[in-house]
């Protein structure tokens, strides 16, 4: 069982604390003051495409509340607060006019950060592709990687010099293959082709965008966030161990071979056959371009079967509410493999949190499951790096129960529960022990129980 750190005091002390969001599942305000409908927009106008048949118009109607949700990320004494710029609120169409509302809406949520004692960490692309552009082709269509250079230019111009860092793209994976391959994600297409292409565009818009922002003297630091795990063959076998062997390249070394080291995999490659993407001469030099920093979100390792899926029921473990096996063993597994194999910038764990159902009882929310979820990923971080991994920071996701994209509103992975009836919100156990762990004294080591987690 993971050993959990007592206190934050077992980091370095510039390490960086905080929680993360996104737009779409959080702003609400989806038609607000000049905003653009975006493809989640349509996608959940689709019928049969979100589990419960709900939307983001509302959600958690953050952008009426944002003040007081700052307030609540402060209060945890966390150093920064991770959140995404809705690309069709800043530019409906994504070209052309500039909406100054949604810019405005923006800037005051970064001076609210900054006014609060709180490093902002930006992301420009959390899945909501301005509708406008998907008419066009989408992430498919070469001419996006322009447009979102463009965006990302005036995002860095406005925001630039007050946010501690900018991510271009938050998972290419999942805009990749469940947005186009599988198509259980917005835009809702199922093509291994148009996913290998989309996955290309997103690299290379990547790249031309922090080569761009930078050009334009900003100084904030820049990088992309992938959702990686490690790959477990389910056995021994031959045939298990090869299956292990294609989905590595598929899920992890083709996200991350491009990044950090300016090619895709050859076995890849070989095996896609004609749905490899049309790349053009300079295109991997400009996705090769140097990052500050890397994110790497995680929920739970994989676990390949050449033959039936593999049943995560077998694996004896603890199961989330989405199904996810809870192995935080894989994190450090996933760590220490990144350091060995690239050349890596420095990491951060820009997402890792879970999904459980809640139990409320007189106004309080028991959520022990994730309260040791979070504190077994940090030690899991803590061991890594004790086997020289550089981490310099870690990101609950998430601040706020949300709108969990195709999952509709069931599942909840905030540390702060949200009653969507009265958007009235309440500091779950796990929020408190977070707070308590950041700012308990260093010399504290007394109430620990049997995994080393104080409660």
């Amino acid at each position: 069982m993971t050993l959990s750190p007592s206190s934050g005091s077992a980091f370095p002390k510039d390490f960086v604390w905080g929680v993360a969001t996104s737009a779409f599942q959080i702003e609400g305000a989806s038609d607000a003051d000049g905003k653009g409908p975006s493809i989640w927009d349509d996608f959940c106008r689709t019928p049969g495409t979100i589990a419960d048949a709900s939307d983001g118009r509302e959600a958690c109607d953050h952008y009426h509340r944002w003040a007081s949700d700052l307030d609540l990320v402060a209060g945890l004494g966390v150093d920064a607060y991770r959140f995404s710029v809705s690309w069709p609120r800043v530019q409906a169409l994504g070209s052309g006019a500039f909406n100054e509302a949604g810019f405005s809406f923006y800037e005051e949520l970064v001076d609210g950060m900054l006014a609060r004692g709180l490093k902002p960490y930006l992301t420009l692309n959390h899945w909501d592709l301005p509708s406008a552009l998907q008419a066009q082709g989408g992430w498919e269509n070469r001419q996006t990687v322009q447009r979102f250079v463009e965006y990302a230019c005036e995002v860095a111009r406005r925001l630039g010099d007050r946010v501690a860092s900018i991510c271009t793209h938050n998972e290419p994976w999942v805009i990749a293959v469940l947005g186009h391959e599988s198509g259980i994600f917005a835009p809702g297409i199922k093509s291994r082709a148009a996913a290998i292409q989309v996955a290309h565009h997103l690299f290379l818009s990547h790249g031309m965008a922090v080569t761009a922002m930078r050009s334009q003297g900003c100084k904030a630091a820049m990088g992309i966030v992938l959702n990686l795990s490690p790959i477990n063959a389910a056995t021994e076998s031959e045939a298990d161990q090869a299956a292990a062997r294609r989905a590595d390249g598929g899920g992890l070394r083709w996200y991350v071979d491009p990044l950090l080291k300016g090619e895709y995999p050859a076995d890849v490659l070989q095996d896609l056959g004609a749905d490899a993407p049309k790349v053009l001469p300079g295109d991997m030099a400009q996705i090769k371009v140097p990052l500050d920093f890397l994110g790497v979100n995680y929920y739970m390792r994989s676990v390949v079967s050449s033959g039936e899926p593999w049943d995560v029921k077998t694996s004896g473990h603890e199961i989330t509410d989405m199904g996810w096996e809870v192995y935080p063993q894989g994190l450090t597994e996933l760590l220490v493999r990144l350091h060995r194999d690239y050349p890596l910038p420095p990491i951060f764990i820009t997402e890792n949190g879970a999904a459980f159902k809640d139990e409320v009882v007189d106004a309080q929310v028991h959520d022990g499951q994730r309260q040791r979820y979070i504190a077994n990923h940090i030690a899991a971080t803590l061991d890594a790096m004790r086997q020289g991994v550089r981490v310099d920071g870690y990101f609950v996701w998430s601040l706020l129960d949300n709108f969990e994209w195709a999952s509709g509103y069931a599942k909840r992975f905030g540390i702060v529960r949200v009653d969507y009836d009265t958007q009235q919100r309440t500091l779950k156990d796990s929020a408190l022990w977070y707070r308590h762990f950041l700012q308990k004294p260093k010399t504290s080591r007394h109430g620990m129980n049997a995994t080393g987690l104080e409660l």
